[in-house]
């Protein structure tokens, strides 16, 4: 069955690039799946959500949130009777533009080659609602629309990017508890054991989904903990080292210079000394 297609036009009005909606799920399940001439983020607000894809189905959860560029189908169906989702309709010159101004972002969440999901535990979740609402009762224009999408799109590249929407519902969920320190400190060896799965397996899901290792995963959470820790306080290499569970100054070095190409003590100069006292 031919997808039905949404289009902009029909949904941003006058000098509007965005639309925000929320709504209560059905449990019809969707036929057929729409697509779309904008980009589009929706995440869940409450309860559980079907998400259908051409491949087929995913199960979402609370803080769940999915970006799906222009043409990418789906369909969405609540799985009991509190299913709330929010969604916002973007019109793609304002994303173009935005990936155009910060090439960092290309592919990050609207990736040309499907939908991709990621997480927001509760206190982030609150916070993106917030600034839902703040969209909502803003003119909608560039600007506001703009001031919306840049926290959501950077703290995906903080992140290391979102988790493909076609990978393993295990493997996203570890890897988002893998930004635990309890997890972390534990190295690969931590977020294999999140899965329940063998090492191998896992280290050949997290390539073909990830183009990343467990450890390569992990030791680059571990270093952007260190770096933040370098900035915002004044403890010794080898607590923060240890804070990452890294007992190995000479490997907490070269895991360090191989991310931000310059030692820790050259980072904490740069970037917190000669800032406060030049």
């Amino acid at each position: 069955m031919t997808p039905r297609t949404l289009h902009h036009r029909d949904i941003l009005h006058a000098k509007t690039v965005a639309h925000v909606t929320r709504a209560t799920l059905t449990t019809q399940r969707p036929r057929p799946l729409h697509t779309h001439d904008f980009f589009e983020v929706f995440w869940v607000q409450n309860g559980t959500v079907r998400h259908h894809l051409p491949g087929g189905p995913e199960t979402l959860q609370e803080g769940d949130v999915i970006c799906l560029s222009p043409g990418q189908a789906h369909g969405l169906q609540g799985k009991g009777e509190a299913a709330m989702v929010t969604l916002i309709c973007l019109h793609p010159d304002v994303v173009a533009a935005l990936v155009a101004q910060f090439p960092d972002l290309k592919d990050v969440a609207f990736r040309a080659d499907g939908p991709t999901r990621f997480h927001r535990d509760v206190r982030a979740l609150a916070a993106l609602n917030q600034a839902a609402i703040a969209l909502e009762h803003s003119p909608r224009d560039a600007l506001s629309t703009t001031a919306f999408l840049l926290p959501l799109l950077s703290g995906l590249v903080a992140d290391g990017g979102a988790i493909p929407a076609d990978a393993p519902r295990w493997l996203a969920e570890a890897c988002r508890a893998a930004r635990d320190p309890a997890v972390f400190r534990e190295g690969s060896a931590g977020l294999v054991a999140l899965t329940g799965k063998a090492h191998p397996h896992v280290s050949r899901t997290m390539r073909a989904h990830l183009g990343q290792t467990p450890s390569d995963y992990v030791n680059a959470i571990r270093m952007n903990h260190a770096a933040r820790a370098l900035v915002t306080d004044t403890e010794p290499l080898a607590e923060i080292a240890e804070s990452c569970g890294i007992s190995n100054l000479s490997h907490f070095h070269k895991l360090f210079r191989a991310r931000f190409k310059m030692t820790p003590l050259k980072y904490r100069q740069q970037f917190q000394r000669d800032v406060i006292q030049p």
